[in-house]
C-alpha cells in the first residue's frame, strides 16, 4: 500500500472507529444505491410569472393530481380528487375557504388527514427512512415518521394506537397546522431536484418573488439564461446591463419590481424624461429617456471591445435628424420619431451631465440594493453557464457555431476560445465581475453576455435600436447562430454532447431560451429525443404565441417525461372552482430497465465512498 493511502485511510480511521462502524456504514450505503433515483424537474424562461410558477411549484407539474388519482381513483369522486389536490396546493387558504361556507368538522379532518397520509406514505417509498426524517417538518415529525411507517397488517392495538394520534391532533385543534405540514412533505417528496434552465427576469412583474421562492427550495441548480446575466451585470455596476434591465420593466410595465420589490427610484428618470422630451406620461417619457442613455452607453462600450465584432449595432452616428431616418447596413429608412434632445451628431455616444448624474444614481441603487444583492449572490451560489447532470448537459441558450457546424471562436482577453472551453471562460469572468473590485472588462463582459451574437446565453443579433424607432419591421428581424438550424441534427447534438464528455447514448441537451410555437405544431423534442427545448411560453405576453403555458421535463427512475401546461387562471379561481394547469403528459424515453441512485452521479460517488471503506475494512481485518 503507498503511502497516499495510508495517509487516507488514517483520515478515514478518525470517523470510523472500529471495523463495526465501517461495516455498518457500508451496509448504509449500498441500501441507498439500490433505491430508485430521484425526480429530477426541469423547467426555463419564467420571466417573473410568480402565480403561475407557483403553482407549478405547488402541483409539481401535475404529479400530486396523478397521484391522488392512482390512490383514490375508486374511492373518491374526480370533484373530491381535485379538491384534495387544491388543498394539498394551497391548505391555508383552502382550508379558510372551506370553513367560512361550514364544510370543516372533526370527521372532515379525521378523513382528510387520513387522505394525506396515505399520499406521502407513497411517495416517500423511493428514499430512505434517514432522508424523509431530514424531510419532516420539525414539529411534527416524529409523529409523521410514526404515521408513515404504519403497516396494512398491524395489529388492533397499533391500528388503534396510530388512529389516537389522529384523534388528539383534530381534539387538541391542531389539525390545520398538521395538515400544513402534511402537505409540504407531499410536495418536498415529490420533486427531489429543481432544475431551473434560465431566466428568472423580464417580461413577468414578480421575479422578486420567485427568487425568494426559490430561496427557500430544498434542492436545486440555475444555469443562467441573458436575462439573469443582464439583472446580474447590473448589479455588478455595468451601465449598459443597468439601462436594458430599466427599459425592458418600462416596456412591460413592470415598475413595481424596481421601485416596490428593490427599491430602484425612478423619479429622477421620470422627471427628466418629461422635462427634456416634453412628454406628459411619467412612465413613457422615462422610457423615452432611458433608450437614448442605453444606445450611447452601449456604443461606448462596443467601441472599447472590438473583439465583440459588433460594429454593426454602432447605428446613433448614422441618424439622420433632419430627414427622420438612419442608414443600417447602407440603407437608409425611416424613424417612428425624430425626439432625441439630449444627441450630439458630432459626438453621438456622449452623455449629457444630466444624464452622467441620472446613471450615476441607478447604478448606485443597483449595486448597494441589499435585497436585489441578496437575490443576485443565490444566482451566483446556485448557478453556471452550464451544468452536466446524471448524463444530461444542461444550458439555456447555445453552443455557438459558424455556418458549417462548427464551434465558433471567441477572443477573450486575447485568446480564442470555442465549445465548453468558451462556456467556462464566460462563467470565470461572470463570476469575476462580482466581487470587491472587478475589472472593467469583466463587467463590460456582462453586457456581451446578455446581448451578443457570439455569447452562449443570447445567440442571435439583438435589434432593441431598431425594434424601437424604425418603421420598417423588416429591419427587426434578429438573425440567429446557425445552432438554431443544426441542432435538429443528432450528429451534430451528439459532437455537443462529446464536447461536454457526455458518450452515453441516454444523454440529453436540455435547452431554453428559444419558445417553441406548439399552436403551430412545432415539436420541443429534437435530434431523434437528444435535445429538448424546454421553452413553452411560460409567461403571459408568450402565451398566444405558443400556445402554450411552459412545459417542466421530468426524468425519474423510469425515464423522460415532457408535460406542456395550459395557461394558469389565478390562485382564487384554483381556491373557488378547483382549476388547474392541466398538464398533457408525453412520454419520451422509457429506460428499459429502472434507473437506481447507483445509476446517478450521486450514486457513483457512493459507490467510490463504498470502494475506500472496504478498503478501510480490510486495513481493520489485517492489524
Amino acid at each position: 500500500m503507498n503511502r497516499e493511502n495510508v495517509k487516507y485511510l488514517k483520515l478515514l480511521k478518525q470517523n470510523y472507529a472500529s471495523s463495526q462502524s465501517v461495516i455498518r456504514e457500508i451496509i448504509n450505503l449500498s441500501a441507498i444505491t439500490n433505491l430508485p433515483k430521484g425526480t429530477e424537474f426541469f423547467l426555463s424562461d419564467i420571466h417573473g410569472e410568480y402565480e403561475a410558477f407557483l403553482h407549478i411549484m405547488n402541483n409539481c407539474s401535475g404529479v400530486i393530481k396523478e397521484k391522488v388519482d392512482l390512490i383514490f381513483a375508486d374511492t373518491l369522486s374526480e370533484f373530491d380528487r381535485q379538491e384534495l389536490c387544491t388543498l394539498i396546493y394551497y391548505p391555508r387558504e383552502k382550508m379558510t375557504m372551506l370553513a367560512e361556507i361550514g364544510k370543516i368538522d372533526a370527521g372532515w379532518y379525521s378523513m382528510t388527514l387520513n387522505y394525506l397520509i396515505m399520499l406521502a406514505r407513497l411517495l416517500s417509498q423511493k428514499y430512505t427512512r434517514s432522508k424523509v426524517r431530514k424531510a419532516l417538518p420539525e414539529d411534527y415529525a416524529y409523529i409523521i415518521d410514526e404515521l408513515l411507517h404504519a403497516q396494512k397488517n398491524e395489529d388492533t392495538n397499533k391500528v388503534s394506537y396510530h388512529r389516537h394520534i389522529l384523534q388528539t391532533i383534530i381534539d387538541l385543534e391542531d389539525a390545520d397546522e398538521f395538515i400544513i405540514a402534511l402537505s409540504a412533505l407531499i410536495k418536498r417528496l415529490a420533486v427531489d431536484h429543481l432544475h431551473l434552465v434560465g431566466d428568472v427576469f423580464d417580461r413577468g412583474g414578480q421575479a422578486d418573488r420567485i427568487m425568494d421562492l426559490l430561496m427557500k427550495y430544498h434542492s436545486m441548480d440555475i444555469e443562467w439564461g441573458n436575462h439573469d446575466i443582464l439583472w446580474m451585470g447590473a448589479v455588478c455596476g455595468n451601465d449598459a446591463c443597468i439601462c436594458n434591465v430599466i427599459r425592458n420593466n418600462l416596456k412591460y410595465g413592470n415598475v413595481e419590481i424596481l421601485e416596490n420589490g428593490y427599491g430602484i427610484s425612478l423619479r429622477p428618470l421620470i422627471i427628466f424624461g418629461m422635462n427634456k422630451y416634453g412628454i406628459s406620461d411619467g412612465i413613457q417619457a422615462a422610457l423615452a429617456a432611458i433608450k437614448v442613455i442605453l444606445f450611447k452607453v452601449e456604443g461606448q462600450l462596443i467601441k472599447r471591445h472590438p473583439e465583440y465584432e459588433m460594429d454593426s449595432r454602432l447605428l446613433l452616428e448614422h441618424i439622420n435628424l433632419d430627414r427622420g431616418s438612419v442608414t443600417i447596413d447602407g440603407v437608409e429608412t425611416a424613424f417612428k420619431t425624430t425626439l432625441f434632445p439630449t444627441l450630439d451628431m458630432n459626438d453621438p455616444y456622449k452623455l449629457t451631465d444630466e444624464e452622467e448624474e441620472i446613471l450615476l444614481k441607478l447604478r448606485r441603487s443597483f449595486v448597494s440594493g441589499q435585497r436585489l444583492n441578496k437575490h443576485i449572490k443565490f444566482l451566483y451560489d446556485k448557478g453556471s453557464m452550464y451544468n452536466v447532470y446524471n448524463r444530461n448537459l444542461i444550458y439555456h441558450g447555445c453552443v455557438p457555431v459558424d455556418e458549417k457546424g462548427t464551434f465558433d471562436m471567441l477572443s477573450i482577453e486575447g485568446k480564442y476560445y470555442h465549445g465548453k472551453a468558451l462556456f467556462d471562460i464566460c462563467d470565470k469572468k461572470a463570476r469575476a465581475a462580482y466581487t470587491d473590485n472587478p475589472s472593467m472588462d469583466d463587467v463590460d463582459f456582462m453586457w456581451f453576455l446578455w446581448g451578443g451574437e457570439k455569447s452562449p446565453l443570447c445567440g442571435r443579433m439583438v435589434k432593441t435600436f431598431e425594434r424601437d424607432y424604425v418603421e420598417d419591421k423588416s429591419f427587426w428581424k434578429e438573425p440567429s447562430n446557425p445552432y438554431y438550424s443544426r441542432y435538429y441534427d443528432e450528429s451534430f447534438c451528439s459532437q455537443i454532447l462529446h464536447e461536454f464528455g457526455l458518450y452515453d447514448v441516454h444523454s440529453h441537451i436540455i435547452n431554453g431560451h428559444t419558445p417553441v410555437h406548439a399552436v403551430d405544431g412545432e415539436n420541443p423534442v429534437r435530434a431523434n429525443g437528444r435535445l429538448f427545448v424546454i421553452d413553452g411560453g411560460f409567461c403571459r405576453a408568450m402565451n398566444k404565441t405558443t400556445g402554450i403555458a411552459g412545459y417542466t421535463l421530468i426524468f425519474n427512475s423510469h425515464g423522460l417525461r415532457l408535460k406542456a401546461h395550459t395557461p394558469f387562471t389565478s390562485v382564487e379561481d384554483a381556491l373557488i372552482n378547483n382549476t388547474d394547469i392541466r398538464s398533457e403528459s408525453e412520454v419520451i424515453e422509457k429506460d428499459t430497465y429502472r434507473m437506481f441512485v447507483k445509476d446517478t452521479d450521486i450514486g457513483k460517488q457512493i459507490l467510490e465512498d463504498i470502494a475506500d471503506l472496504k478498503m478501510l475494512l480490510e486495513n481493520y481485518r489485517t492489524l
